[in-house]
């Protein structure tokens, strides 16, 4: 399979954040300034959404780990960067990141041909967490592999593009943090992701890819897409009255983007192209993008999550999406799709999978064996910490257990189909949508949870077009 991928790739410095860490840290920052207690409480009540200053920050690391929830607040001061690069690098490691970045080294090292991406800030320093197996990069008008580029790109310039690193804050299940005296303990493991990344917030597409995928599209199966999340609104979007001069609002971008992917499926119509979604720090800017994406790619990757966001914004109650209920979950994602025009949607989860497709006449068992495909992938990832190639993934991932409470959604959701088929799974139609729902396999003590819904989204986009070319 030959694929293409846009638009996010960065590094990634992961720290274990630990809650007695925090909670001295908390004390310490209270004791040097007395008013910084006042300010983080009131964050913590009303969490801001973005990063300008320290209580920004750990408000929203506090939130996240008092709910078990994930979230990417993105950085808009360059003095609380430094702090957190100064407070933090030291104790983390670096790896690749970005939703695209993660997703085009899955699709590499489990087997694809050929694997084309996007790089908005291409250096030596990146080009080393690039997989070296399939992964072919555009420049000075050929493809070079990873190390081949990486023994050739000149020195990275800091003053033209500056490196793209995202601070990811990973905490466990069980831990307990102090607060102003009260305690409480994470309810699972997840993660917070402080962001402070110029280029990509753009969509910013690199010259060298965007000449090669014009020239080429018609000799690739798919591409995967992400992002979007990273768009952020300016004051030419609050504005009806934008200069000539202005700089583009994030609908300019987006529609940028849009004519890029259409003019893709111009040239080769059964081009694939499947979206993760990714958390938007701004609802207009969701809405926004789920509307003008779904009538244009083929299906969108998302996690209860973000599926809970843009179903409150939709009028569905989130509750029960959040509190990962299979039957609500399948219900809010025909919903969407049904008021969108988008055929095809997949919610990955802690617990389970669950596809629904307008197609009723894709196959349910392709779809079941891909699933469960990036399931084993995603678990044994989360094990061991590495991607491998896919049949020493799914070696680690069959000593994995199924999640019991994936297992027993799976029973649910079958309660409530209304024509059930015979499948290997629970597969039928519901709301006159094809849905389908496996569990995931679930490691007690995972090395990392960065990246696993890149992974699942991955390993199941490759299967599918494996399984249908």
């Amino acid at each position: 399979m030959n694929i293409l991928c846009a638009y996010n790739a960065n590094i990634d410095s992961i720290y274990h954040i630990g809650g007695s860490e925090l909670s001295q840290m908390l004390e310490e920052l209270e004791a040097e300034d007395p008013a910084f207690a006042d300010e983080f409480n009131k964050k913590i009540i009303s969490p801001p959404g973005s990063i300008s200053s320290k209580s920004d920050f750990l408000a929203g690391l506090i939130a996240c780990m008092r709910e078990g929830t994930g979230a990417e607040w993105l950085i808009s001061d360059s003095s609380v960067l430094d702090w957190i690069k100064e407070t933090f690098i030291d104790g983390s490691f670096m790896r690749m990141g970005g939703n695209m970045g993660i997703m085009s080294n899955v699709l590499s090292e489990l087997g694809a041909s050929k694997v084309v991406p996007n790089v908005a800030s291409l250096s030596k320093l990146q080009l080393s967490f690039f997989s070296n197996k399939s992964i072919y990069h555009p420049f000075e008008g050929r493809l070079y592999k990873s190390s081949e580029l990486e023994k050739i790109l000149p020195e990275h310039d800091s003053n033209n593009k500056p490196e793209l690193i995202h601070f990811v804050f990973d905490f466990r299940k069980g831990d307990v943090v102090s607060i102003s005296g009260q305690e409480f303990t994470v309810p699972r493991e997840n993660r917070f992701i402080a962001t402070y990344d110029p280029l990509n917030f753009e969509l910013h597409m690199d010259a060298e890819f965007r000449k090669y995928s014009m020239n080429h599209v018609s000799e690739m199966d798919g591409a995967i897409i992400s992002g979007y999340h990273m768009l952020q609104e300016n004051k030419n979007d609050l504005s009806q009255n934008n200069s000539a001069n202005a700089s583009p609002g994030y609908k300019e971008k987006l529609d940028t983007s849009l004519k890029q992917l259409q003019s893709w499926k111009d040239i080769r119509r059964d081009l694939h192209i499947h979206v993760e979604f990714g958390h938007f720090s701004s609802n207009d800017i969701a809405l926004y993008a789920f509307s003008k994406l779904s009538p244009i790619v083929d299906r969108i990757g998302m996690n209860e999550d973000e599926l809970s966001m843009l179903a409150s914004l939709n009028g569905i109650d989130p509750k029960p999406i959040l509190e990962m209920d299979s039957f609500a979950i399948a219900d809010a994602a025909i919903s969407l799709c049904n008021d969108s025009g988008l055929c095809r949607m997949i919610v990955h989860t802690r617990e389970f999978v669950v596809s629904v497709s307008c197609m009723k006449n894709d196959d349910p068992e392709v779809i079941i064996e891909a699933m469960n495909f990036g399931a084993g992938c995603a678990a044994a990832f989360a094990c061991s910490g590495k991607l491998a190639d896919r049949d020493a993934l799914l070696g680690i991932a069959s000593d994995i257990p199924e999640s019991e409470f994936g297992k027993k959604e799976c029973s649910r959701l079958s309660q409530h189909i209304e024509d059930k088929w015979k499948c290997s799974t629970v597969c039928g139609i519901h709301d006159s949508y094809q849905v389908t729902i496996v569990p995931t396999r679930i490691c007690d003590d995972p090395i990392s949870t960065v990246g696993l819904g890149d992974t699942i989204s991955a390993a199941i986009f490759l299967r599918e077009l494996e399984l249908t070319s």
